[in-house]
């Protein structure tokens, strides 16, 4: 599990191997993730959008961006959390993701939430000790 906090939003990811959906002799390999946004200040927020960078093992990345999170964009009182769970295909055996979230303050004010760098490994990933 992998978590950080910024201006008391908590992000906890929890990343997750799909071996039904993955098939590594085509070089597609499937992650979920698991996400919880935990609402640990004192004034209510909203999450507008989201922006992912997705990298593969072989140094290839990606972004991905748009409006909220699968299909919402919650809104978050002092203490309350929203969990969600959404998914990334690599054409590697293993990669890391890592983003932030575009909230706003019930204020107004804008304000970027990091999400912590995590990785995507897979039992197809060979690993040398040095």
């Amino acid at each position: 599990m992998y978590s950080k906090t910024t201006k008391k939003i908590n992000i906890t990811v929890k990343p997750f191997y799909l071996e039904d959906q993955s098939d590594p002799e085509d070089n597609h390999y499937v992650w979920a993730y698991q996400v919880t946004i935990n609402n640990n200040g004192v004034d209510t927020v909203q999450l507008k959008n989201r922006r992912w960078k997705i990298m593969d093992s072989s140094g290839k990345s990606r972004e991905v961006k748009g409006e909220g999170v699968v299909g919402e964009q919650p809104i978050l009182k002092p203490g309350q959390k929203f969990e969600y769970t959404s998914g990334a295909p690599l054409t590697t055996p293993s990669g890391f993701m890592s983003g932030h979230y575009e909230m706003i303050g019930k204020n107004g004010n804008e304000f970027d939430v990091e999400i912590p760098l995590f990785s995507l490994d897979s039992p197809f990933e060979i690993k040398n000790i040095n």
